[in-house]
């Protein structure tokens, strides 16, 4: 296998190449990412030097820089994460998700369909990849869950640039016979998460005591999924689902915003008592962000009864180890905001 991992340096991906590397599942491993601000080569350092791996500093939207890596390096296998990901960005400036959820995914995709039109012919294995969202199902109400039938109702130009890359990868399979699977991930969590999604926000407002703000009434929920147990979940996809197919994978914990911030603020007590306990007294309500999706939930039971995944970190143990990272890396959290 030469897997291309695109947004390697990012939050789930940088985690899924040290998590690949620590094995001898792959011959070769490029990773590919043009080093946006959640993109850092810090998160990777200590696999630098590994003779299985290299970067290629690239920017998906570079159609012909595209195609070379995927030539020149005999692509036989993709997992496709990079992407412009935080709502808050896209409802202040669309058209970067625009152009590189979209138009950078088809770039991808036409890459490898060129390239592999002989290796298909020849019965050779490969495959693409596509990691998205959840949020591209929309809005749940107080029940339900998101499974892969689930029509797409995207609310944000985020989730509707995600929705319409997917749209994308399923066309090349029909079309062109590309093997391609799909998964729709719920919200991750834990180490090398960029200091703008609401775990890693809330923690270093609690270091600094400020004030965390909360949006509308705090209860809109997600489902929380520990990245490592997603990485597996990415693997096993990769390397047997089934072509043409969509997988959702989540963490089986829903929890409302303002539970989360609760949590946070009480395991920093408990860790760094010496800031002066009560930081519950810091949470400030705001208002409410446009098109916030009130309820997300996943049903992941496909992929735990048809490849036997499930995720291995209760939420109590995942958000323990993620605060206790950040604490203790808080010369990354210094180096990433200081790009």
């Amino acid at each position: 296998m030469n897997l291309l991992i695109t947004g390697g340096c990012g939050f789930i991906g940088s985690n899924l190449v040290r998590q690949l590397l620590a094995t001898d599942s792959v011959k070769s491993l490029v990773n590919l990412d043009c080093l946006t601000y959640a993109g850092h080569p810090a998160n990777l350092r200590d696999v630098a030097s590994d003779p299985r791996y290299r970067f290629e500093k690239v920017d998906l939207r570079d159609q012909a820089t595209v195609v070379r890596v995927v030539r020149e390096h005999d692509i036989t296998h993709v997992l496709h994460l990079a992407a412009e990901s935080h709502v808050d960005r896209s409802i202040t400036g669309p058209a970067d998700f625009i152009t590189t959820n979209i138009v950078g995914t088809f770039n991808l995709l036409e890459a490898c369909r060129t390239h592999w039109t002989g290796a298909m012919a020849a019965g050779r294995a490969v495959r693409f990849h596509h990691v998205s969202t959840d949020e591209v199902y929309g809005s749940l109400g107080a029940t339900g869950y998101f499974t892969e039938t689930t029509p797409y109702a995207p609310n944000s130009p985020y989730s509707a640039s995600k929705a319409s890359s997917d749209m994308l990868v399923r066309a090349y399979h029909h079309t062109y016979g590309l093997p391609t699977v799909v998964t729709n991930c719920s919200n991750n969590y834990g180490p090398y998460q960029f200091p703008e999604k609401l775990i890693p926000v809330v923690i270093q407002k609690l270091l600094a005591r400020q004030p965390i703000p909360v949006y509308g009434d705090g209860m809109n929920v997600r489902d929380w999924l520990f990245v490592e147990d997603h990485c597996q979940a990415l693997w096993q996809v990769l390397t047997r689902g089934v072509s043409g197919e969509t997988y959702n994978v989540g963490g089986h914990n829903e929890m409302p915003n303002l539970r989360i911030v609760e949590l946070l603020c009480d395991l920093v007590d408990e860790m760094r008592p010496d800031l002066g306990g009560n930081s519950r007294q810091l949470i400030s309500f705001v208002k409410d962000r446009p098109g916030h999706d009130r309820r997300y939930a996943i049903d992941a039971s496909r992929i735990e009864r048809d490849l036997g995944w499930t995720p291995a970190h209760r939420f109590e143990e995942g958000i323990r180890k993620t605060v206790r990272w950040y604490l203790d890396h808080q010369p990354w959290v210094n180096e990433v905001l200081g790009r």
